[in-house]
């Protein structure tokens, strides 16, 4: 049976643990070649090495003491392979950690069992519930400093429980760990921490259900280029989603126009059957008006929504504030067109790592679908005409009243 692969992200404030602890993950998991862990040794002030350096790769972050970059690390386990991606935890790299978490199956909020629930780990959960993650680890920190005393991880737990229920968590685990000495990390803790029965962080991380294969999804072909030879048209591109076989019939959207797969072919040889995230040709029977940008979907399926009036949350990126009237470049899948910003859900600009909700008008239709639903195909990036600069990352919300209750704080309103 082949080995899957999860995607987390870690996610905590500053001075909560959480290069130790993923460092602490990847050392008693067997993740670190042996001249790695004598650098660190030879690095750390102690006789015991310092985990944290093993992850605090950037000079910057050593001599800080935070982090500041988004680290990919991967490892594997027998049960199964692992992509964590480690972001940062201070306010100012918001947008780190929007980029580390927006593929990730899983995030993993830590939390400092002194210092409970503060603003920062609201901001992570309100990030983890924008960008809607599946599946969330609530790991209390430092329990051997507080003498493992089980009301104080309850009380945490309570605290986040509510906080996730505003948010629309649907699925978190709590787990108190020392990632200092390795308690409930990979091993079980014993003596003090025998009180607890769940299971550690890596017997978690092993056994999450990962998120639904993308054949399950509607077919989403983005046109990337249009190539004319021999008399035929093929579009060229990247099946996202979902599976495509010759004869089905199809949908160009946002044009709306149908017709027929008439042949498929990857890496120059022909194929009946394509699956998600392969590059292909596509061969219509029909002689269609299809350009880069155009989405092509089966009529079997659900479709997307053509919209010119765009709802989503968004995690605004760039230095530079976006405010009401601005005019962007919407940038989705293969396609971009011209947009404005028509409204902002109250706030007078958004600036740099910033979330908030936002309305854009756009010059030309959208084929979008919700991104609770489909990532690939509810994701944006607004640009600036200009220079091309990336200013913010969307999330399209077309359903909602699934964001009803969300809150998304912003960096410029709520302080760290």
């Amino acid at each position: 049976m082949p080995i899957d692969t999860l995607r987390l992200a870690t996610a905590g404030s500053v001075d909560d643990g959480k290069s130790t602890l993923v460092g602490r993950l990847l050392h008693d998991s067997r993740s670190v070649l042996a001249d790695q862990l004598e650098a660190v040794t030879r690095a750390s002030s102690d006789a015991a090495p310092d985990l944290a350096l093993l992850t605090d790769g950037l000079r910057a972050e050593r001599e800080q003491g935070i982090t500041i970059d988004v680290a990919y690390r991967y490892f594997a386990t027998p049960y199964r392979r692992f992509i964590l991606a480690d972001t940062p935890g201070h306010v100012q790299y918001t947008r780190n950690m929007v980029t580390g978490a927006s593929t990730a199956d899983l995030a993993v909020v830590l939390v400092d069992v002194r210092k409970g629930i503060v603003e920062q780990t609201r901001r992570h959960v309100a990030v983890a519930a924008l960008l809607h993650v599946p599946h969330v680890v609530l790991a209390v920190n430092k329990m051997d400093l507080i003498g493992h005393r089980e009301a104080c991880f309850t009380r945490i737990v309570l605290d986040f429980a509510s906080l996730g229920a505003e948010l629309g968590l649907s699925d978190v685990t709590a787990i108190p760990v020392s990632a200092l000495h390795g308690d409930n990390v990979v091993n079980r803790a014993s003596g003090p921490l025998e009180w607890y029965e769940g299971p550690t962080l890596l017997e978690r991380l092993e056994t999450v259900p990962v998120s639904a294969a993308p054949t399950a999804a509607p077919p989403r072909f983005p046109v990337q280029y249009v190539i004319r030879h021999g008399g035929f048209r093929y579009y060229a591109g990247q099946l996202v989603s979902g599976t495509l076989h010759v004869g089905d019939p199809v949908v160009v959207h946002p044009s709306g126009r149908s017709s027929t797969i008439a042949a498929l072919d990857v890496l120059g040889e022909p194929a009946t059957t394509v699956h998600p995230g392969t590059s292909l040709t596509v061969r219509l029977a029909d002689e269609l008006d299809v350009a880069r940008g155009d989405l092509i979907a089966t009529t079997a399926s659900v479709p997307p929504t053509i919209t010119r009036h765009v709802h989503a949350e968004v995690c605004h990126l760039a230095d530079r504030p976006l405010t009401v009237g601005d005019r962007v470049l919407l940038r989705h899948t293969t396609r971009t067109v011209r947009a404005v910003v028509a409204d902002l859900a109250g706030a007078e600009r958004l600036a740099a790592n910033d979330l908030g909700r936002i309305t854009l008008r756009t010059a030309e239709p959208l084929a979008l679908d919700d991104y609770a639903d489909m990532r690939r195909t509810g994701a944006f990036l607004l640009i600036d005409p200009a220079d091309g600069a990336t200013l913010t990352a969307g999330m399209a919300t077309l359903n909602t009243s699934r964001t009803a209750g969300v809150s998304a704080p912003s960096a410029s309103s709520r302080a760290s």
